[in-house]
Formats: structure tokens, C-alpha cells, sequence
């Protein structure tokens, strides 16, 4: 799938799947022919040779239209773009990409020898095979048959399809037919778009436009399903039908495979912090739909794993398949427009805009320090009390841990650049955790007046917290010991009520309110 001019604007993303390519391919490409007064008698002698342009009246022109967002252009509204899809049976089901129709209002598909448009109906997806099976209108429409034999490097074959790079409207995008052979049969399938073991590469050029197209033999049987090309060095890649025949019973069944719901892609920024799956559309009622996520959120973690570490979706799509698409899982998402974080769940709680600390309150720290306004935490480290139930993440510059048990409390872990300033001043920052499977949700109000620091601090309330993990209630000290030092002091139990944890954190700068978020977001308590 791709975009041609002012109408075609992308429908996925800049997905390098959409194929790549330009008008000066060096491979064979074959005219479209008038197949209306072709013979429909079948071969009845093996003198009688297939002819290769008759895959063309199985091969459809799919529109896409609807609202995406693009990460390198935002949104686009009632956009369309182009993708092919190859008909495999007489009834109408249509094989493509699920990049190709994911989150598109309507579908339009062109079928050779027809005068109009065809309506279709999404079927099934599957966002990590990167397939979809539409259902066209009608019947009476002419199939292409699978290759059962076992595909081997040279293996002559033709990628069909509808490539738009070098049309300016949809009526231009015409139909291409390119030939080359099979080079590698075990070429690496972990991409931004999708996450296969292994797929086809071939030098059949594809380009933007034949996304969902098939990969024949000779004999004008599919060989594998077209979905990436890389066009600077015409590498182009197919997944093999072997691997795809079963994902496509499933989906021509009416079911979903490995898949929440979203066309996106895996984006990795290191400079910018940035890591996660792009949202460009999603599928209404999907499990991402239900959840609240919105086209331009990048999925950053799923089931607390952060995703796309190595700029694929092959983490995303493991977690996927392990807990299952209709599983609750735990969900975090950065909603890219406004840099805000929401948690939720797939399957169950609603994402809902996560608390932070940094954001809430930046303008109430001190700002005389003139590290506080460009200074950050480059690096955190992980550290743990003395019985290892107890552990977060901290700022490498908090080097002097303390991890032993509180008598009264439990379990305890203590972090600071040094301790014996913290403990005693309210200029260095750090932070406290301690964790009880004595107390439960009703000992919450207790456990925080047990702290008090109204004799050097000005006490701003008890105000509700939660997260996606925990929920209880925040004391907030303002102002302390004329330093402009936050103290914050949390009590909170997990959804399961089984353990009551007390963390305090005192902030001196703002980068310390980044570090009270990083501490939270990783907490971890087993008492």
C-alpha cells in the first residue's frame, strides 16, 4: 500500500511494507492485456503453456479510505490509499496486508473486467503476520491456486499488483507484473511492521502499491504474499504461502490472529527517548479500541516489557501471542500529540492519564539551582533491600543504599547520593520504601500520619493515587526547611490488597520528579 499525490496520502504509515521502488527497475515487467476474449477451457495437454498474463483477472485494486495519523506528517483525514490482494476463491475472498485495510472506514476494490468499484468486508487480521482476508461482494470470480511444492532458491517467479509510486490519482494506479526468482528462502521476517520467523526474498521489484499482491510461479500459482521491498538495493520480500495458508483459514473464518486492532509500526528514537508500536489506525470495537487508544499513540509497554527496543515487533508480537489477543494485559501508552502517558489495560481497565510527578509538579521545586532547569538523570539503576523484596529503579548518582529491614514496618530500602544528608536535611534528595503484609488497604490513613512534617514543611493535603499497579492515597509537603524541597508521601496497597507499601520521596530539583516517576513506574514489593 502506498500514496499517489494529493488523494493518495499514506493509509499506513511510511511502512517500508508498502514496497519501494521507481519507474527505472531493472525487472522484467509485462504489459496487461485484454483477457475478455480469452479462452476459459481448461489445459488439457501439458503441451498447452500457462500464460503468466491471465494471473492479472485474479488480482484487485484495493482503495482504502479513512482517517490515519503519520509520524512523520500527523494526521491525514478521509485519506485513501492503495494496496493489491490477490483472490483466492470463486465466492470473493481476497487475501492482502493487514496495513493495507486495518482502521480504513471503507473499503473499494477493483476487480479486472468489472466497469465499477466492488464493496468488501473485512474478514479477519493479523497485525503480526501482517495479513487480512476481505470478502468482495458477488461470486463468480476467477481464484488463484497455492504452490504445494517446496520453494527453492532460484525458483522463477512474478510479483502482480497495483504499484502506485508513479501515478498522481487512483484511476492511474495501474496494474504491473514484474518477474525475478527466489534468493533466499530463510530471509530474517522480524521487521517495524511485522514479526515472521522467516520470509521469501526475492527480485520480482515490488514497489509502493503491491502490498498484499502475490508472488506466482510460472504456472500462476501463489507462492507467497508480497508485503516489503526495500528499493534502494531491490530487495523484496514475500511471506510464503506455507507459512500463510493457515493464518488465512483462520482469518476467511471470521477470526482475528494475533492482533489487538492497530496498524502501526515499531518505532525506536534512542536520542529522544522514544520506544514503542506507532499507532497510525484502529480497528473500532478491538481490544485497542475498548482500551481508549487513539491513532498517533505509540504503545510504549505491554505486560510492564517495553517494546521495540531493537526498532522491530518482535517483542510486541511475542507478548501477543503468549498471553493471547483476548488476555487482560497491562498497557502503557504515550500519546505522541501531547506527550502525556496513559495505563490501562487490554481487555479490562480503560486507559486512564497516568500521575506523574514531574509533570504535576515541576513549577513547585526549587529553581535556584541552576542545575535544576538543564540537569536530568541520564542513567538509573536497579537496587533492592537486603532480603530482595523490595526493588526500583533510582538515579546511578544515588549510590549509598541502605537495605535494611524496618523493625516496625518491614522490609525497607533506602537510596540517596548520601544517605546521612537526607536523613538530616532537606536539601539532598532520595527516597524511602517500605512494604508490610501485616497492614492491609484499611491501614492507609494510619500509615501516613505516622509522618509528619509540619514543623519544617507546609502540609498541602491527602489526595487520591493510582496507577495501573497500585492505588491508595499521597500526603504532599511543600516548601520544606526553606528550600523549596517536595516531600511526597505515598500509601498504597496492589489490586489484590495483599501487602501495604509506604514510599517516600523527597524532591529538590525538578530532575527529581523525573526520578519519583522512574521509581514508581518500576516498584516492585513482595513482603
Amino acid at each position: 500500500m502506498n500514496t499517489t499525490g494529493i488523494l493518495l496520502a499514506t493509509a499506513a504509515l511510511t511502512l517500508a511494507a508498502c514496497g519501494g521502488g521507481d519507474s527505472s527497475s531493472s525487472a522484467t515487467t509485462e504489459a496487461s492485456v485484454d483477457r475478455s476474449t480469452g479462452s476459459t477451457e481448461p489445459l488439457t495437454t501439458a503441451a498447452t503453456a500457462f500464460d503468466i498474463a491471465d494471473v492479472e483477472q485474479s488480482v484487485v485494486k484495493i482503495l482504502a479510505e479513512g482517517t490515519f495519523v503519520d509520524p512523520e506528517v500527523g494526521e491525514q483525514r478521509n485519506s485513501a490509499g492503495v494496496g493489491s490482494g490477490a483472490i483466492i476463491s470463486e465466492d470473493g475472498l481476497v487475501v492482502t496486508n493487514n496495513h493495507v485495510v486495518t482502521g480504513a472506514a471503507l473499503l473499494q476494490v477493483t476487480v479486472p473486467g468489472q466497469d465499477d468499484p466492488v464493496n468488501a468486508k473485512i474478514l479477519g487480521v493479523s497485525e503480526c503476520s501482517d495479513l487480512a482476508v476481505i470478502q468482495l461482494e458477488g461470486a463468480g470470480y476467477t481464484p488463484l491456486s497455492y504452490f504445494d511444492g517446496d520453494v527453492t532458491t532460484g525458483l522463477e517467479v512474478y510479483a502482480a499488483g497495483y504499484p502506485a509510486s508513479d501515478a498522481t490519482t487512483i484511476d492511474e494506479v495501474d496494474y504491473t507484473l514484474t518477474r525475478g526468482i527466489v534468493s533466499s528462502t530463510t530471509a530474517n521476517g522480524e521487521t517495524n511492521w511485522a514479526s515472521v520467523d522467516a520470509v521469501l526474498e526475492h527480485d520480482a521489484r515490488i514497489r509502493g502499491g503491491n502490498s498484499g499482491g502475490p508472488l506466482v510461479d510460472a504456472e500462476g500459482r501463489i507462492v507467497g504474499i508480497n508485503y516489503a521491498g526495500i528499493d534502494a538495493s531491490d530487495q523484496n520480500y514475500a511471506i510464503s504461502a506455507a507459512d500463510a495458508r493457515p493464518i488465512i483459514d483462520e482469518l476467511a473464518a471470521g477470526n482475528n490472529v494475533e492482533s489487538i486492532g492497530v496498524n502501526g509500526e515499531a518505532v525506536l528514537d534512542p536520542d529522544a527517548g522514544i520506544n514503542g508500536i506507532w499507532v497510525a489506525s484502529v480497528k473500532s470495537g478491538s481490544p485497542a479500541d475498548a482500551a481508549g487508544i487513539l491513532p498517533g499513540d505509540i504503545i510504549t509497554r505491554l505486560e510492564g516489557l517495553d517494546l521495540a527496543l531493537d526498532g522491530t515487533k518482535s517483542d510486541y508480537c511475542d507478548v501477543i501471542r503468549t498471553q493471547g489477543a483476548d488476555a487482560t494485559m497491562s498497557i502503557e501508552v504515550l500519546r505522541f500529540s501531547t506527550e502525556e502517558v496513559y495505563e490501562g489495560q487490554l481487555n479490562g481497565t480503560p486507559l486512564a492519564l497516568s500521575f506523574s510527578f514531574a509533570q504535576t509538579y515541576q513549577d513547585e521545586v526549587a529553581t535556584d539551582n541552576p542545575a535544576s532547569a538543564t540537569d536530568t538523570y541520564t542513567s538509573y539503576v536497579n537496587v533492592s533491600d537486603d532480603s530482595g523484596s523490595i526493588s526500583a529503579d533510582v538515579p546511578a548518582e544515588w549510590t549509598d543504599i541502605n537495605g535494611a529491614p524496618n523493625p516496625d514496618f518491614g522490609p525497607s530500602l533506602y537510596a540517596a547520593p548520601n544517605l546521612d544528608e537526607f536523613a538530616s536535611t532537606f536539601g539532598t534528595p532520595g527516597v524511602i520504601i517500605e512494604a508490610t503484609n501485616a497492614l492491609d488497604m484499611n491501614a492507609i490513613n494510619s500509615t501516613l500520619d505516622e509522618v509528619d512534617f509540619a514543623d519544617a514543611c507546609t502540609y498541602e493535603g491527602r489526595s487520591p493515587y493510582a496507577d495501573v499497579l497500585y492505588a491508595g492515597l499521597m500526603d504532599t509537603w511543600s516548601n520544606c526547611g526553606g528550600v523549596g524541597a517536595i516531600v511526597f508521601v505515598v500509601a498504597v496497597t496492589p489490586s489484590d490488597a495483599s501487602y501495604l507499601a509506604r514510599i517516600l520521596i523527597q524532591a529538590v530539583e525538578e530532575r527529581d520528579l523525573d526520578a519519583a516517576d522512574q521509581i514508581f513506574n518500576t516498584f516492585v514489593a513482595s513482603p
